[in-house]
């Protein structure tokens, strides 16, 4: 296994020339994460329908002027991660130039399953350094939501967790009471 000085890392236009170039296909499930070219998860049938729970009740409830984009690439200084959905400013021709930056963003929302431990440490300190104002990753296994706030170099200052029977509002939209239970598919361990 090569040491971490061996591997390559990347600036977000050298990426975008490996998949101009076709040496990375536009089909291959990868994104950039500081640098560095990372295999994205699969998508068990609970994170997908909790992608979808979730697209179908945000849309019905976000103002005019905002757009959800679901594992569709936002540009950082040094990445291109794909967050289950991104929610976003929606006034500038649907992003035909380049992909949302960090302040065209709202908030994100990764759906965690297997993949929990990455977006607790890894996307929440990439998401934080970018400034990303508000980070929510919504537990499949838990049926929770924890809300990242206070984005800094080191981190987010503040991290609160909601059940899935509490009401959250976006700091970009305090007037919205988004039900966390609204955003996740049927309790799986319950039904026979």
């Amino acid at each position: 296994m090569p040491s971490l000085n061996q591997l390559k890392q990347f600036s977000v236009a050298e990426y975008h020339q490996l998949i101009a170039s076709g040496i990375i296909s536009e089909d291959e499930k990868v994104e950039l994460l500081d640098g560095f070219i990372v295999k994205m998860s699969p998508q068990h049938p609970p994170h997908a329908a909790t992608i979808s729970r979730s697209l179908d009740y945000l849309q019905k409830i976000v103002p005019e002027g905002v757009s959800l984009r679901a594992q569709l690439p936002v540009t950082l200084s040094t990445s291109e991660p794909e967050p289950d959905i991104a929610v976003v400013r929606s006034d500038l021709d649907d992003y035909v130039e380049h992909h949302p930056y960090p302040q065209h963003i709202y908030w994100l929302i990764e759906v965690a399953d297997s993949s929990l431990a990455v977006d607790k440490s890894e996307k929440a300190n990439l998401y934080a350094r970018a400034t990303i104002r508000e980070y929510w990753i919504l537990g499949v296994r838990d049926r929770t939501l924890t809300v990242y706030l206070d984005s800094s170099n080191s981190g987010y200052q503040s991290e609160l967790r909601y059940a899935e029977t509490e009401i959250v509002s976006p700091q970009a939209f305090p007037e919205l009471g988004i039900e966390v239970g609204r955003m996740l598919p049927r309790d799986i361990h319950q039904s026979s």
